[in-house]
């Protein structure tokens, strides 16, 4: 791959959506020579990222809009999904394992992310939305060889 590849794709956040999530960006990481374990963490990170969106953002039935913004340069993949939805009062608490404010959920989704992941970050404000922020290496990039270029 040569240079930077940038792709932005806005969806509704509807349950069949984490699909078309997961394979775009599995076809954006496949430009790249990386290791099927790291192409399986990242779809997972991706998938867990736009399934709390699509269940947390947006409770009960409502529908709202996602936005998946993901840049791939060389070994450095950078993922951001927001929503415009009810956002998260307390995000250290949400980020603790098996917290949830869904009686259907597990509340390991941010925990899967942060294990997947070589940087999470998470921003919200309540009753405007929430961005996650998550980058990866690969590569040589992961050994360190090109950290201090990015």
């Amino acid at each position: 791959m040569s240079g930077v590849n940038e792709i932005k794709l806005e969806f509704k956040s509807k349950a069949d959506n984490v699909a078309i999530a997961r394979s775009l960006i599995a076809a954006v990481v496949a430009q790249v020579d990386v290791r099927l374990s790291e192409l399986e963490e990242i779809k997972l990170a991706v998938s867990e990222a736009v399934t709390n969106a699509v269940i947390h953002a947006y409770p009960g039935a409502e529908i709202g809009l996602i936005i998946m913004t993901v840049r791939l340069d060389r070994m450095f993949l950078a993922v951001k999904i927001e929503d415009f939805g009810c956002g998260i009062a307390d995000i250290r608490r949400a980020l603790e394992p098996g917290v949830s404010d869904n009686d259907e959920s597990m509340g390991l989704g941010f925990s899967f992310m942060q294990a997947m992941t070589d940087r999470l970050e998470v921003s919200s404000t309540v009753g405007e939305g929430t961005i996650v922020y998550m980058e990866k290496l690969f590569g040589e990039a992961a050994a360190g060889g090109l950290a201090d270029e990015q």
